[in-house]
């Protein structure tokens, strides 16, 4: 009976133990916490820190929907190529959508705040067709190139990716590409959307700088900055003019070699309630290749070049709440980049009509380059200077509009007139000879843009710009143009003449 009785207490122990744990497994399992996203409000709006660390993001954006009316490129007057031929190669208009993409990170350490910044750009863009020389034509990869050796994303018709922005900042470095240190706040565009020459390059440039913080709105970088495309214009070789390069501008062959020394930059900068002022000096080293197609035939030595700017900024001024005075100007001597900022065309062909008997158009042809030199010289440096500026006036909370212009000059010493006039006068066959040659040239825009803005983040623009090409060739001189098929002009007398040409921007942008 005793041991009938332990094996019912020992069977009933085991049933209930295992009842227990079948109950246990039933039971639910406690979650692990969930991390929240939490915004973070140490850099401003729209910042939220990464889950499980300490860094804050801001995701950000815009989407542009842009026309150009009478021009081939975006922002830019019909100064060149198809746009400048004033023929059925010209656009009526060009269109460009583009999208922007920004990624900004900050973190607070013991050093400050460590930044990386990031904006790319995808956009599809239009072209334009080029003859073939034998009644056809070809669609032409030109949706958005300004100028000869610039690195625009809209280098290509159709769909392309750019990289804008991508630096680190650090205890008062900057690694990477961002803005030039040389470049004022508003960059080239002081008031409009458009091309304005005579400030410094906005585009943003592979760079190492410090800048130093002195508290009061006051600041002072150092920069060394990539110079590549990015602050170059020509450094022509007299000995590759060909008469095909002279009639589009071209005075001679492009000879830029690899690089050797970065584009050196100081910046002073007071920002203040009333406004801004500030002071760039930049020296930019000429680097050429040879003299003819091997390294036997010698080199010219290289040749420092340098820029200088001084730019002021009006705010609260008597016109308004917001309104502004943007004004800067440029002096440079072998950068001429400095002056004819990198979105700006370096050759300029523009046609239009002529009374001069025997001349089939008018053509104004300019080219801009840092240094011009021939086999067996140095090179001879160019000289530029101009200015820009802009009103700014907001008429009420959705409306405002600018008014602004830009002038720049191009002066060659007389060594560098020899040298491309000689070139100019044979190859094209200058009817006022070497004594009407002279390749100076100054180019002017002045314009209006308006601005509505219905509701927050989204704005339409409208933009008028007129454009003047003053070349320096004695009045009433001619020349002999090659056939140049691609833009459908024949081999003919050219009467030379000063340019001018209108566009109109229409604008769509929306932020997020």
């Amino acid at each position: 009976m005793k041991l009938a009785k332990s094996l019912l207490l020992v069977s009933a122990a085991c049933l209930m133990a295992r009842i227990g744990a079948t109950q246990a497994a039933d039971l639910p399992v406690k979650a692990k916490p969930v991390e929240y996203v939490k915004i973070c409000s140490l850099y401003g709006p729209g910042f939220y820190y990464i889950p499980g660390t300490d860094t804050c993001i801001r995701l950000s954006g815009s989407l542009r929907a842009q026309l150009m009316v009478n021009s081939n490129s975006f922002s830019l007057n019909p100064d060149f190529g198809a746009g400048g031929a004033s023929n059925r190669f010209s656009n009526a208009y060009t269109t460009r959508a583009r999208e922007y993409l920004n990624i900004d990170t900050r973190t607070a350490t013991e050093y400050g705040v460590v930044r990386t910044y990031f904006q790319s750009v995808f956009q599809w863009a239009s072209g334009s067709y080029s003859g073939q020389g034998n009644g056809s034509t070809v669609y032409q990869s030109i949706g958005g190139v300004s100028a000869p050796n610039n690195a625009n994303p809209g280098a290509v018709a159709g769909g392309t990716f750019g990289l804008y922005y991508a630096f680190i900042q650090f205890a008062g470095f900057t690694f990477g590409k961002a803005d030039s240190q040389f470049s004022t706040p508003w960059g080239e565009f002081p008031g409009n959307y458009g091309e304005l020459p005579g400030s410094g390059p906005w585009d943003p440039v592979n760079q190492l700088t410090y800048t130093a913080d002195f508290g009061q709105g006051i600041t002072v970088s150092f920069s060394a900055q990539d110079q590549v495309q990015h602050d170059t214009s020509n450094i022509w070789n007299i000995r590759a003019a060909t008469p095909a390069g002279l009639a589009t501008g071209t005075y001679a062959g492009n000879d830029i070699a690899g690089t050797t020394a970065p584009d050196l930059i100081a910046m002073l900068r007071v920002d203040q309630p009333w406004g801004l002022f500030q002071a760039s000096v930049a020296a930019h080293n000429n680097h050429a290749a040879y003299y003819g197609a091997t390294e036997l035939t010698g080199h010219p030595d290289d040749k420092w070049g340098w820029a200088g700017q001084l730019a002021l900024s009006m705010k609260n001024i008597p016109t308004g709440p917001g309104d502004s005075i943007n004004i800067s100007g440029v002096y440079a001597n072998g950068a001429s980049r400095y002056t004819f900022n990198d979105y700006m065309s370096s050759t300029y062909a523009r046609y239009g009509g002529t009374s001069l008997a025997g001349a089939y158009q008018s053509v104004g042809l300019a080219g801009l380059s840092d240094s011009v030199f021939v086999p067996g010289a140095g090179q001879e440096l160019t000289t530029t200077y101009g200015f820009n500026g802009a009103f700014n006036h907001n008429w009420d909370p959705h409306w405002a509009s600018s008014v602004f212009g830009g002038f720049g000059a191009v002066r060659y010493d007389n060594t560098a007139k020899g040298y491309i006039c000689n070139a100019f006068v044979t190859g094209l066959a200058l009817s006022s000879g070497i004594a009407g040659c002279n390749p100076d040239f100054n180019y002017a825009v002045v314009g209006t843009k308006t601005s509505w803005t219905p509701v927050k983040n989204l704005t339409f623009v409208a933009e008028l710009a007129y454009s003047m090409l003053d070349q320096k060739y004695e009045r009433g001189s001619s020349v002999t143009l090659p056939l140049q098929s691609g833009i459908g002009k024949p081999a003919a007398v050219y009467k030379l003449k000063d340019q001018n040409s209108f566009t109109l921007q229409l604008l769509a942008q929306r932020n997020f």
